[in-house]
């Protein structure tokens, strides 16, 4: 059963998702295939920014968990299966968004002026291929910080129960 914390998560991803699926739509009705090269250099210099600190930021998150796994263990400390999920969860987005961020750079990577020889066609493909991984790089980034709130939610609440539990004693 979805709690109200997960529920906030999803809702992130869904909104910022929607927002770049409009985002797409409404590029789309304006510019046609013909214009991908001007809208793949347009967003080359966004994309690889995006890019850039996605794979950062899931970097870093992913390394915090292990560090955070080795902190438990060391002072042997159990958290409940909540926060164990959240964990589990975070670091599942956090690996997603660095994979995604890895495929934008890739697709970034393209020298886009030097194809003279592609079908314009091409970076049509190329263009809603790059559009789809930044939208997608932005929803998990922002689902996976949702799920990071939860958890430290989860865990003040945890900290609060242990500090009433031991001042009625």
């Amino acid at each position: 059963m979805p709690t109200k914390t997960t529920t906030l998560a999803w809702s992130a991803f869904t909104f910022f998702l929607i927002l770049g699926v409009g985002a797409w739509y409404a590029i789309g009705a304006t510019y046609r295939d013909a214009e991908a090269t001007q809208l793949l250099e347009t967003l080359s210099d966004t994309g690889l920014y995006l890019g850039s600190a996605g794979a950062g930021a899931s970097a870093t998150i992913l390394a915090l968990m292990l560090t955070l796994l080795g902190f438990v263990r060391k002072i042997d400390v159990d958290f409940d299966q909540v926060v164990n999920g959240h964990i589990d969860r975070i670091s599942k987005f956090a690996t997603a968004s660095l994979m995604l961020s890895l495929l934008l750079l890739l697709l970034l990577a393209f020298p886009i002026g030097d194809f003279q020889q592609m079908p314009q066609s091409w970076f049509g493909v190329l263009f809603h291929l790059v559009f789809a991984a930044m939208t997608l790089v932005i929803a998990f980034i922002a689902l996976t910080v949702a799920t990071l709130y939860a958890t430290v939610q989860a865990v003040i609440g945890g900290v609060a129960d242990a500090v009433e539990d031991e001042q009625e004693d």
